[in-house]
C-alpha cells in the first residue's frame, strides 16, 4: 500500500519520514559494481548510513552544495513551465512510501503520471537538449520511482532559466524494474545480516 506524506522535500519532516529507508533516488547506486565486478564503496556507504539511521532512530542529513540548492531553488519555475506546456496541474507530494522503500517525485501528474525535474548547468543543460535524450544516470531514479509509485510514465524535465525547456516522457520498463527490484531485496537482505552482527554488540554494552 501506498503512503503518502505531505511535507516539504529538505525538511526535518521529510527526513524523518524516509529515514533508515532505501530511496530511488540511491537505486542506481545499489546497481553499482565495483572493481573486479564487486560492492562499491559508495553502495557500502549508502548501507552503513542506512543502518546508522535504523539503530539509533536518528536521521542523516545531507549536505546540500550550490548545485542542489539551486535545483532547490529552480524546480517551481519548471514546473510552472511545465504545467504551462502541458495544460496540466502537477500535485506537490514530500515523500511516497511503498512497503521499504519510497521516492519523492517532484510531481505527481493524473492518476498515472509523474514529474521529474533536473535544474542543470547551461552547457550539461544543451547537451541534454542536443541529445534529445534522457541521461542514463537519471533511469534507474525515474523506473524505480515509477515502480514505488505505480505509475505509468515519468515526464523528465531538464531545464536551464533563458534556454528551452527540455521535456521527455518515460514509460515502464518492467525489464530494468525487475532489476531494481532484484537489487533492493538483496539490498536489504545484507543490511539485516550486518544489523544482526552490531546489535549483540551494543546490548552487551
Amino acid at each position: 500500500m501506498i503512503e503518502i506524506f505531505d511535507c516539504e522535500q529538505g525538511s526535518e519532516d521529510w527526513f524523518r519520514v524516509r529515514m533508515g529507508l532505501i530511496t530511488a533516488s540511491e537505486f542506481g547506486t545499489l546497481l553499482m559494481q565495483g572493481r573486479g565486478g564487486g560492492d562499491s564503496k559508495t553502495r557500502r556507504t549508502y548501507m552503513l548510513k542506512l543502518m546508522g539511521e535504523r539503530l539509533t532512530g536518528d536521521p542523516m542529513y545531507h549536505y546540500q552544495n550550490d548545485h542542489m540548492e539551486r535545483g532547490h531553488v529552480q524546480e517551481p519555475e519548471a514546473r510552472d513551465m511545465y504545467a504551462f506546456m502541458k495544460d496540466v496541474e502537477p500535485r506537490r507530494v514530500g515523500f511516497l512510501r511503498n512497503g521499504n522503500v519510497g521516492c519523492s517525485p517532484d510531481s505527481l501528474i493524473g492518476d498515472v503520471g509523474m514529474l521529474e525535474i533536473k535544474s542543470k548547468l547551461a552547457h550539461i543543460h544543451l547537451d541534454v537538449v542536443l541529445g534529445d535524450a534522457v541521461p542514463n544516470e537519471h533511469m534507474a531514479q525515474i523506473q524505480g520511482q515509477l515502480w514505488v509509485a505505480e505509475r505509468e510514465w515519468c515526464d523528465f524535465v531538464s531545464y536551464c532559466p533563458k534556454l528551452p525547456l527540455f521535456v521527455k516522457r518515460v514509460h515502464r520498463d518492467e525489464k530494468q524494474i525487475a532489476a531494481i527490484k532484484k537489487a533492493v531485496d538483496i539490498f536489504e537482505n545484507e543490511l539485516n545480516t550486518l544489523m544482526r552482527v552490531v546489535r549483540p554488540v551494543e546490548a552487551a554494552a
